[in-house]
């Protein structure tokens, strides 16, 4: 059985992190994740603490498996959410969206395991310094917000800089990517595009026909004059967006344009407005299947791959 010091660090059976997707990790997916072995993220989003606390309550009537909650430090409510962990025991805090430094003393006193991700080694030194238990490397293939460094040379860098398990992100659908994973140095996965799909993903089924219908050049990154670059599958949406931003567009303008089109797509399935954030490991995404299919496919793919490695060696 594929098993890390992640796994023992965080009591969990699998090496497999199910991204923290804004308006798409609720608690259904991640109890599911959780159950199947891996560790469910429910993602705070822009939501408040009413919707968050809630939304634990449901995930622990299903299962009583660790799990995380994914803390958007954008967020206006990011204050009152990073309390909500605390008086909630969540065991595990993944942040995305910027340094989490302010929070981590708090969450560190409180026992909570903080896992930031990172799209930089600085970053990663950083927060290694500040006690997080862990860092998710983000490489810019992934769907949401994203950096400029590709997996393939973000993840050894950031192995190399910190002496904390990284988990690998961006670009990961099979085995094939969790065994790579792990010679890059990485200690566990985070994979976000192939839970779109999941049985138990309450995503508009709009959503989830163009993930399954994607091929390798299904996405597009628009938003880099804003500073936030956004990765998504083309659409009216990113199209429209993508001219305004070339135009000269400020980012002002831009961040209207954007704001609820996520939730057009995740929850209305607004192909016109919607905005269906992806990775570019879309095309490889091709059916339908429970998050435990989908955990148990990856963790036994990698380990064909890696018990077949020998015959690569002299």
């Amino acid at each position: 059985m594929l098993k890390t010091p992640l796994c023992d660090l965080l009591g969990i059976e699998k090496p497999v992190f199910q991204g923290g997707m804004a308006w798409i990790a609720d608690a259904s997916l991640a109890s599911a994740v959780s159950e199947a072995g891996g560790l469910g993220i429910i993602a705070a989003m822009n939501a408040d603490a009413n919707w968050l606390r809630d939304q634990i309550h449901e995930l622990r009537t299903r299962t009583d498996k660790p799990f995380g909650v994914n803390v958007m430090l954008m967020s206006p409510f990011a204050d009152e959410v990073a309390q909500v962990v605390i008086d909630e025991r969540v065991p595990v805090v993944v942040t995305g969206a910027g340094n989490p430094a302010k929070y981590m003393k708090a969450w560190n006193d409180a026992s909570i395991k903080v896992i930031p991700v990172v799209a930089s080694v600085a970053l990663a030194r950083l927060v290694a310094r500040r006690g997080a238990t862990a860092v998710v490397a983000e490489g810019t293939e992934s769907g949401g917000h994203i950096g400029e460094t590709s997996t393939m040379a973000l993840v050894p860098q950031v192995v190399d800089a910190v002496d904390i398990p990284v988990v690998a992100a961006g670009g990961i659908a099979d085995g094939r990517g969790v065994a790579a994973a792990f010679m890059l140095g990485a200690a566990g996965v985070q994979v976000g595009t192939r839970f779109l799909v999941a049985d138990e993903c309450t995503v508009s089924e709009q959503y989830k026909e163009m993930v399954l219908k994607a091929n390798d050049t299904s996405t597009r990154a628009t938003g880099r004059s804003t500073g936030h670059p956004v990765r998504a599958l083309k659409s009216p949406f990113t199209n429209a967006y993508a001219k305004s931003e070339a135009a000269g567009a400020s980012s002002e303008e831009l961040g209207a344009m954007g704001t609820g089109a996520l939730r057009k797509a995740a929850m209305d399935g607004n192909y016109e407005e919607g905005s269906f954030l992806c990775g570019q490991i879309a095309g490889m995404v091709n059916e339908c299947q429970s998050a435990r299919e989908i955990v148990d496919d990856l963790v036994d793919g990698a380990e064909r791959v890696l018990k077949g490695a020998s015959a690569w060696v002299a």
